[in-house]
């Protein structure tokens, strides 16, 4: 019995790593999206090239597209991690996490979750100001 519980463990610790850098990789999004476009305005009102405002667009959805995948995928493996913790069968170390997609986990609803949209949201609404501030 207690090897069986070491088993569970060391499975739910390999679950667990895959969340924490789902985790990291969203934050890092954050981070690169936040410098990137920070980087475009500058080089926009140095230059006063709007088309660098424009392309802050781009790089904004991109990056809006990345992180909901990567929140996506750590909410299926935030079920695979309930599933084996609640679950009384013998550990076969799956990590298979696509059983655990539902409209909860889907791409298309990380996109629009709260986090998400406030994030991503507040920079598209920055970039509206400074694009009106360029006219």
């Amino acid at each position: 019995m207690e090897y069986e519980m070491e088993e569970k463990l060391k499975h739910l610790e390999f679950i667990q790593n895959v969340i924490t850098r789902m985790n990291q990789n969203s934050f890092l999004i954050k981070g690169w999206a936040v410098t990137l476009v920070s980087a475009l305005y500058a080089l926009a009102a140095k230059d006063a090239d709007m088309r660098l405002v424009l392309i802050s667009y781009i790089a904004i959805a991109t990056f809006w597209t990345l992180d909901a995948y990567y929140l996506s995928t750590e909410r299926q493996y935030r079920g695979l991690y309930d599933s084996v913790r609640s679950s009384q069968s013998r550990v076969d170390y799956n990590m298979d996490a696509s059983s655990f997609l539902t409209n909860k986990t889907s791409w298309a609803s990380t996109f629009i979750s709260k986090t998400i949209l406030t994030f991503y949201g507040l920079l598209i609404g920055i970039a509206l100001i400074v694009m009106f501030l360029f006219q």
